[in-house]
């Protein structure tokens, strides 16, 4: 049992009380120093421990603020870390996992959110070829008809935002030849343009061009009212 000290006591009694009264300020004083300390390399860093992850740590932080509320409130204490109480409640619910059979029965700890099967509902969707040509509000519109996922398509847009989902997209023309005629010796192959220009007058007049193959060059070129001039280039 501790020392019992009172008011009426002798000096020596008074000196060992005003000894340990400097002996906690002084402890006083370096908790307070260390606690600034953890601040600011918390704060420097850019640590937010709203965004941990790991289950053990989330453990942790839960005991942790479990003993300090024992010598302070749980609003002060949340203030020193910088989360929030809405967040320490969702750890605590991550924390006792549904015991039922039937997982699709249990309890939903934010009804408001959407689940794994809705969201990969939305996914198949945004990704299927089947539905290539409609747009991202009649995707959820169908969803909806259908009671597949009942969203807003802007929720629909912000998860295809975040996750990177590519929609597919089908070519409607056939694909350009990347190889065309090529000639290996000057004069072997000529490539002939022609092209229709139309003067101030209304009249039309065609150019006419003739290009070597191989070397790109302009072989010989006429302006005429009609295609026949062509062959006396």
């Amino acid at each position: 049992m501790p020392d019992v000290v009172w008011l009426n006591s002798p000096d020596d009694d008074n000196a060992r009380l005003r000894e340990r009264i400097a002996g906690l300020e002084r402890r006083v004083g370096v908790l307070t120093a260390l606690l600034r300390l953890v601040l600011t390399v918390l704060r420097i860093s850019g640590i937010q421990l709203g965004r941990v992850t790991v289950r053990a740590h989330r453990q942790a932080l839960l005991y942790a603020l479990g003993h300090a509320t024992k010598a302070m409130s749980m609003r002060a204490a949340l203030r020193v870390l910088g989360i929030s109480s809405s967040c320490v409640a969702e750890w605590k619910g991550a924390q006792t996992p549904c015991e039922l059979v039937e997982q699709s029965t249990c309890p939903m700890p934010h009804p408001q959110r959407l689940s794994t099967k809705e969201r990969m509902s939305i996914k198949d969707m945004v990704l299927s070829t089947a539905y290539r040509p409609m747009s991202i509000r009649a995707l959820a519109l169908r969803a909806q008809r259908v009671g597949a996922v009942f969203a807003h398509p802007s929720t629909w847009g912000k998860l295809i935002r975040e996750h990177g989902w590519r929609r597919p997209r089908l070519r409607v023309y056939p694909a350009k030849p990347k190889e065309g005629v090529s000639a290996t010796k000057p004069n072997e192959k000529w490539d002939i343009d022609v092209s229709v220009i139309r003067l101030l007058d209304g009249t039309k007049v065609y150019l006419h061009a003739v290009i070597d193959n191989f070397s790109r060059k302009i072989l010989a070129w006429s302006v005429a009212d009609s295609l026949e001039p062509l062959g006396t280039c």
